[in-house]
């Protein structure tokens, strides 16, 4: 039973994991790298991320700087960023590629911020639905003999506990990203 839960377990983790990749793409007024990780460019026939063929830098708070390790790459990288959602047009110079990032509007933060609560309540529900598989898998368990009614009981507990934890960590970072948007 308790490698069971550690499964679950793990599954919410995971959860977790991606809620925060997921937060980490959101631009908050600063310049953060992992808004490019989804970016793909045409490297020789061969889909790869910015960082894998460029060096990957933040000279200011508010710039991107990309220097792509091969000159000719320079316009497949405008490209791939004009065609993202980045919502950001790239300048060059020849050698390097500049993204300046706006300051934020008002509207745009409640904007992110709502997109933040959505992914988080996403998450939540996510997390719950592990719950479900979890308390059907003891169920399963118990009318397979495999596990005693108490035993089913105490599981269901355990893994009761193990949401509210998962509940509470993605609250955390719902707020803590929602912080982050709203700071000026």
């Amino acid at each position: 039973m308790n490698d069971k839960l550690k499964m679950f377990e793990d599954h919410m983790e995971k959860t977790l994991n991606h809620l925060r990749e997921e937060f980490g793409g959101i631009r908050a007024g600063r310049a953060n790298p992992k808004v490019l990780d989804k970016i793909r460019v045409d490297y020789y026939g061969t889909p790869s991320s910015i960082q894998q063929v460029a060096n990957v830098s933040v000279p200011e708070p508010r710039i991107i700087q990309i220097q792509p390790w091969e000159s000719k790459l320079i316009r497949d990288i405008e490209k791939a960023i004009n065609m993202s959602d980045l919502g950001i047009n790239p300048t060059n110079d020849g050698r390097v590629i500049r993204l300046v990032f706006p300051e934020l509007t008002e509207e745009r933060r409640k904007d992110l911020s709502k997109d933040v609560k959505k992914k988080g309540d996403a998450a939540k529900v996510a997390i719950r639905n592990i719950r479900r598989d979890a308390n059907d898998t003891f169920k399963k368990m118990n009318k397979a003999n495999e596990l005693t009614e108490d035993d089913q009981k105490t599981a269901e507990q355990k893994m009761q506990k193990l949401t509210d934890k998962y509940i509470e960590k993605v609250d955390k970072e719902v707020e803590a990203k929602t912080k982050e948007i709203m700071t000026v």
